[in-house]
C-alpha cells in the first residue's frame, strides 16, 4: 500500500524535489502519466492528473524528527515558497500538506502532569522547538 499524490503536470518536478530533500530517496520508474518514487524508504506514485483535484490539510504526511537539525531542515526545505502554519504544519510549493514535529511529542504528550505545559507551548508555534517543548 502506498499514496498516489495528484499533480497537475508537476509529478516529475515533485517527485525530484521530494527526492532531494529526504535522504535514501530515489525515483523508482517513471513515464508521462506516472512516477514511482521512494523517500526514506517509503513508496509514493506521483500522477500527472490534471487541474480537477487540489490538495488539502486533510491529508498530511508526518515527518518525524529527532534533533532540531532535523526539524529545521525538513521545514526550511518543505515549506520554501509553500505556507507555513501553526504547531508544525506546512504546505510545500506543489500543496502538499506537512507536519514536521519532534518525535519526542508523543511522549511529552502522554505525561499527565506535562501534557497540558506542552501544549500550550506548542500551540505558540509555528516551526517545533524542541528544548522549549522539554523545558515546558
Amino acid at each position: 500500500m502506498y499514496p498516489c499524490l495528484w499533480f497537475d503536470g508537476q509529478a516529475k518536478a515533485a517527485a525530484d524535489y521530494y527526492c532531494s530533500i529526504f535522504k535514501n530517496s530515489n525515483i523508482i520508474a517513471e513515464n508521462p502519466i506516472v512516477v514511482h518514487f521512494e523517500l526514506n524508504g517509503n513508496k509514493f506514485m506521483a500522477l500527472n492528473g490534471g487541474p480537477k483535484y487540489k490538495f488539502t490539510p486533510a491529508t498530511s504526511f508526518v515527518v518525524e524528527c529527532n534533533t532540531q537539525e532535523e526539524i529545521d531542515h525538513y521545514w526550511e526545505k518543505l515549506g520554501k515558497n509553500g505556507r507555513y502554519d501553526q504547531c508544525g504544519w506546512l504546505d510545500d510549493k506543489f500543496g502538499v500538506s506537512w507536519q514536521v514535529i519532534p518525535s519526542v511529542l508523543p511522549k511529552l504528550m502522554a505525561d499527565p502532569g506535562k501534557a497540558p505545559r506542552v501544549i500550550e507551548a506548542f500551540m505558540k508555534m509555528t516551526k517545533f522547538d524542541i528544548q522549549a517543548l522539554l523545558d515546558a
